[in-house]
């Protein structure tokens, strides 16, 4: 009885080491903040993308663990995506009564969003501290605000002015990217990496055209 005993008392000390000194599983809620700027643009479909232009993004990231190695992965950001382009014939700014021939005006778009992506991720072994991850998903942007400023001829007919009402709403878009998640404690985790966000709908209430806007995101972000 006594070496019976001894064995049992000896296998829970066993096991209780390895749930120690195991591996931790990545199951559950991780919630975090993220800062981080991006880089857009937008593409009429009358004219052309005229540069780049840096905005930001910031907010709440979470992800949802469902295994070690996939998660679904959403957040809640306040997004700025600007961008510039080059576009015949605007409305409002052009008269065609008063001026009929095809005119080309410079038009700065700065819009901001409420995002909330929804995502899948998919993360590597961890090795180390460290896991690469690659994400794939559909951005869903709700506009909050949206400025422009216009040119014509290099001289300015509008600066800064409020165009909310002539940008759609809700504004969808594909997600692809990727990154590292590097451990700094047993529950905090650093993230960095790259996303490129394809928006595909329109964002110009006007029906006389369409212009659809990009942003690449450089991504920093803090998991707790």
């Amino acid at each position: 009885m006594k070496k019976i005993f001894t064995a049992i008392v000896l296998l829970v000390l066993t096991k209780g080491g390895f749930a120690q000194n195991g591996p931790e599983p990545y199951y559950g809620f991780r919630l975090g903040l993220t800062a981080h700027p991006t880089i857009g643009w937008v593409k009429p479909e009358t004219g052309k993308s005229n540069g780049v232009n840096l905005g930001f993004s910031y907010g709440l990231i979470g992800d949802f663990n469902f295994t070690e190695n996939y998660s679904f992965s959403t957040g809640l950001t306040i997004t700025t995506i600007n961008g510039k382009s080059t576009e015949i014939n605007p409305s409002p700014y052009h008269d065609a009564a008063a001026n009929p021939n095809p005119t080309a005006y410079d038009l700065k778009y700065m819009l901001q969003y409420v995002e909330i992506p929804l995502t899948l991720k998919l993360k590597t072994e961890k090795i180390a501290n460290a896991r690469w991850y690659g994400q794939f998903g559909l951005s869903n942007d709700f506009n909050i605000g949206a400025r422009q400023d216009v040119a014509l001829a290099g001289k300015n007919v509008v600066k800064d002015i409020s165009i909310k009402k002539d940008i759609n709403f809700y504004r969808a878009g594909l997600i692809i990217g990727g990154g590292l998640e590097y451990d700094v404690a047993r529950s905090t985790s650093i993230t960095m990496g790259l996303t490129y966000n394809n928006g595909f709908t329109d964002i110009s209430d006007d029906k006389g055209r369409s212009v659809r806007n990009h942003y690449l995101g450089i991504n920093f972000g803090v998991f707790f």
